[in-house]
C-alpha cells in the first residue's frame, strides 16, 4: 500500500506547462478596506477573468489536452451545472473536438448560452431527482464519448490547483489560503500546489450552509451525503465529496468553514463597491468567510480564491440589492 497522493506538485507545474499562453494568469488584487475589515493583509486571485468566466477551463483544458487523436475526433461528454459545461465545450472547440454537456434544467441562464455558444449540444436532467453522473455515464457510452466530470479526475485537479501556483508564485509567503468547496476539485488541487510549495501554509475550504458535505465528511472521517438543496451558491451544492477529490482533501485540508447566504451576498456587494469586480455567488464564499470572521484564527497573509464571476446582470442586481 502507498501513500503517495493521487495528485502531486510536480502534476500542478506540468498543468501549468500545458496551459501557458492558453488559459489567463489571472490578476491577484489587493484592498486595504478588505484588509482592514479582515484583520490582515488579503491577496485576492480573481479566477472571474478567467476564460469562460471561471476556474474550470484550467482543469477542463488540462484533461482534454491529453485525449488522443481517436478520442477527440469521437468528442467529449460532461456533466455540469454551468462553469465546467463552459471550460469543457470551449476546451472542445480549441482542441477541435466537439462535447455533449448534461446540464440541470435550473442551470443559470448565462451559463446554458455560453455553453451553447461554445459549439456544445446541450442534454438537461432535473438536479433534484435526477443522477447526472449516472446520466453522463450512459451517454458518454451510448456514443462512444470520453467523459470528462467535474472533479473526479487527477488531470482535472492538477489543472485547477494552476490558480494556487501562480498565486503563491506572484506573492512569495501566505500563511493561509481559502478557497471554495463544491465537489472538491479546486482546493484538492489548491491545497496540492500550496502545501507543496509552502508545507506550514493553513489550507481553509469554504462551503455554504445548505451543502455541508466535504465538512460533514472530513469530521466522519469518511465520505458523507447530503440532500442537494437549494442555495445561491448552485455551482457548490454537491450531494457528496468526490473519491478522488476527499481522498486527497482528507489529508491536505485543514479546515472547510460554512457561510449563509446573506453572507455571500454581502461578499458580492463588497467585491463590487470596493473592489470593482462581478462575482457569482458560488465564486464569493471565500471572501464570504473572511468577512463573516469564519477563521478561528486570522493570520497575517492570507490567500483567497474568488472562483468565478459567471452571474448575467439582473439577477446580479436582483441578488445585490435584496
Amino acid at each position: 500500500m502507498t501513500n503517495a497522493l493521487p495528485v502531486t506538485l510536480d502534476d500542478v507545474h506540468d498543468a501549468a506547462a500545458r496551459l501557458k499562453g492558453v488559459a489567463h494568469r489571472t490578476p491577484v488584487l489587493r484592498s486595504r478596506t478588505l484588509d482592514a475589515l479582515v484583520g490582515a493583509e488579503v491577496f485576492v486571485k480573481c479566477e472571474n477573468f478567467q476564460r469562460v468566466g471561471a476556474f474550470k477551463f484550467r482543469g477542463a483544458y488540462n484533461a482534454v489536452s491529453r485525449l488522443t487523436p481517436a478520442q477527440l475526433a469521437r468528442g467529449i461528454a460532461a456533466y455540469s451545472s454551468g462553469n465546467h459545461a463552459q471550460a469543457v465545450a470551449l476546451a472542445a472547440r480549441e482542441l477541435g473536438s466537439s462535447a455533449v454537456i448534461v446540464m440541470p434544467e435550473d442551470a443559470p441562464r448565462l451559463k446554458r448560452e455560453a455553453t451553447a455558444g461554445y459549439g456544445a449540444e446541450i442534454v438537461t436532467y432535473d438536479r433534484y431527482t435526477g443522477d447526472r453522473v449516472a446520466i453522463g455515464q450512459a451517454l458518454a457510452a451510448e456514443r462512444g464519448l470520453a467523459l470528462i466530470p467535474p472533479y473526479e479526475h487527477p488531470h482535472v485537479i492538477a489543472g485547477q490547483g494552476t490558480a494556487a501556483l501562480e498565486l503563491i508564485e506572484e506573492v512569495d509567503e501566505l500563511d493561509a489560503l481559502v478557497v471554495p468547496v463544491g465537489g472538491g476539485g479546486l482546493i484538492a488541487g489548491s491545497a496540492t500546489a500550496a502545501k507543496g510549495l509552502l508545507p506550514g501554509i493553513t489550507v481553509v475550504g469554504v462551503e455554504p450552509e445548505a451543502g455541508d458535505d466535504t465538512k460533514r465528511s472530513l469530521e466522519a472521517g469518511e465520505r458523507v451525503a447530503v440532500p442537494v438543496t437549494r442555495t445561491i451558491a448552485d455551482g457548490l451544492a454537491a450531494e457528496i465529496p468526490g473519491e478522488l477529490t476527499f481522498s486527497i482533501n482528507r489529508r491536505l485540508v485543514d479546515d472547510v468553514v460554512l457561510v449563509s447566504d446573506d453572507e455571500i451576498l454581502a461578499a458580492m456587494r463588497l467585491a463590487f463597491e470596493r473592489m470593482k469586480i462581478v462575482i457569482e455567488p458560488s465564486g464569493a464564499v471565500s471572501l464570504a468567510a473572511l468577512l463573516a470572521g469564519r477563521l478561528p484564527e486570522v493570520p497575517r497573509r492570507i490567500g483567497v480564491v474568488i472562483s468565478g464571476g459567471n452571474i448575467d446582470v439582473s439577477r446580479f442586481a436582483e441578488l445585490v440589492a435584496a
